[in-house]
């Protein structure tokens, strides 16, 4: 990957929507070799996909938390019934394995705080495996959705 794949990797960042004649004249190339550059990059993996990113308060996801889980270490398939069960709640916006304690970070979101602790009795406290959850709310998202450095 050089320099030019960086730059249409950093402007599809920034808006996912640009027609490849407009990401073609923001990194400077002509549309042919930048759809070339765009589709090996598709094919490499580095672009995994377009999405729409939709603001959480707009849909009545106005509360966040973030929960630290911490296991039982019964056996070496607790971890993988943990995500898989953690995978199928909607509301786990992000699931995140940890070196040390805790062993993994959730990033959740609900209408409000009441939904939050119905989310939390009734299916995070019951993940497999869990020993111990403990939450902290999100006050305010300062930096999101950030593209990553070139």
């Amino acid at each position: 990957m050089d320099a030019l794949d960086r730059k249409i990797l950093t402007e599809l960042q920034l808006d996912g929507r640009l027609t490849v004649t407009e990401l073609a004249a923001r990194v400077r190339l002509s549309v042919s070799p930048c759809h070339r550059r765009l589709r090996d990059l598709e094919r490499e993996g580095a672009i995994r996909g377009y999405r729409a990113v939709v603001d959480p308060g707009a849909v009545g996801l106005h509360f966040e938390a973030l929960v630290f889980a911490t296991l039982r270490w019964e056996s070496p398939d607790t971890v993988t019934a943990f995500e898989e069960a953690v995978a199928a709640v909607p509301h786990v916006l992000q699931a995140q394995r940890l070196f040390g304690e805790p062993d993994y970070l959730l990033r959740v979101a609900t209408a409000d705080l009441a939904a939050f602790q119905l989310l939390y009795d009734q299916q995070l406290a019951r993940l497999p495996g869990v020993q111990r959850l403990t939450s902290t709310l999100v006050m305010k998202n300062v930096v999101q959705d950030r593209p990553l450095p070139e």
